[in-house]
């Protein structure tokens, strides 16, 4: 168990849990329920009351953290009370989203009021590392999220049947800023892959099938500290819930990190608190029991 071995079935919350002013919950295998595809994923009626009523009634500010983009992210977002959202893994943090939609967030450009942050890389040097990777390893499944959209040398519809794709070469992406590069690669290229990837550029793996090339201050850790800083809120009154191994730095920083029980064994093995599984409404419930609900 992690820093302070406690479980919901006792009853007691630990010091460090009490006077709790953020929490941030990660969505997929966390916060939504699982389905056959991607796109069936969902939250339920169970999750969002609770949460908006942790938030209104108590006055808990609440953030979500994914990896996943603005067009798969967004319709899901819009349905909590949310203070800030971090998308794509740490990529693009929101700290006001009740001012931004859909065009705002996926255009590029960036408000002059400062509420959208964008921490990536230059499509130029993403497309030198992409030709790069496939020079070395032929056949390998990479491309570069951008503004919403991808742009990659396979068909996306294979793991996604929603989201915007060109096919390309890297030779012929627009100039921007991109967010981070997307690897499918098959498991004999793993060890391989883990070789060659550059300095300037840490890795993250998502559901343990797809690699994430982020700039290194874009992660869901330093989201957190980000959100706080703009909050005045002591990392020690936050609670992160979280399931996969991108969410453990995240669950650490934070004053109470708590993984839902279908979560991977290392983060389990890291957590502070352990809650029922996603599918449960693992998340609700604990909200639910620590404030008496």
């Amino acid at each position: 168990m992690g820093r302070q071995a406690y479980t919901m079935r006792t009853g007691t919350f630990p010091n460090t849990v009490r006077d709790v002013r953020l929490v941030v919950a990660d969505l997929d295998g966390t916060l939504m329920h699982d389905a056959p595809t991607f796109e069936e994923r969902f939250l339920t009626s169970r999750a969002v009351d609770t949460i908006w009523r942790m938030h209104d009634e108590y006055g808990v500010r609440f953030a979500v953290a994914t990896a996943r983009p603005v067009s798969t992210g967004y319709d899901v977002v819009s349905r909590l009370p949310v203070d800030a959202c971090v998308y794509l893994n740490g990529a693009l943090i929101d700290m006001n989203p009740m001012s931004s939609d859909v065009d705002m967030l996926t255009s590029g450009v960036l408000p002059d009021d400062g509420h959208l942050l964008k921490i990536g890389f230059s499509s130029q040097r993403a497309c030198e590392v992409c030709r790069f990777l496939v020079h070395e390893l032929p056949g390998l499944k990479i491309g570069i999220v951008m503004d919403d959209v991808r742009y990659t040398n396979f068909d996306v519809s294979v793991y996604w049947k929603t989201q915007t794709f060109v096919i390309t070469d890297f030779t012929d992406v627009p100039q921007g800023v991109a967010d981070k590069i997307i690897i499918f690669p098959d498991p004999q290229q793993w060890t391989v892959l883990g070789s060659l990837v550059p300095d300037d550029f840490s890795v993250s793996i998502s559901e343990g099938s797809m690699w994430m090339l982020m700039n290194p201050l874009a992660n869901k850790e330093q989201s957190l500290n980000t959100i706080c800083a703009a909050m005045d809120i002591p990392l020690t009154q936050t609670v992160a819930f979280g399931d996969d191994l991108i969410d453990i730095a995240m669950m650490r920083r934070s004053g109470t990190g708590v993984a839902v029980s279908n979560a991977n064994p290392k983060v389990l093995a890291i957590a502070d608190d352990i809650c029922p599984s996603n599918n449960e409404d693992g998340v609700a419930q604990w909200i639910e029991r620590y404030w008496r609900f």
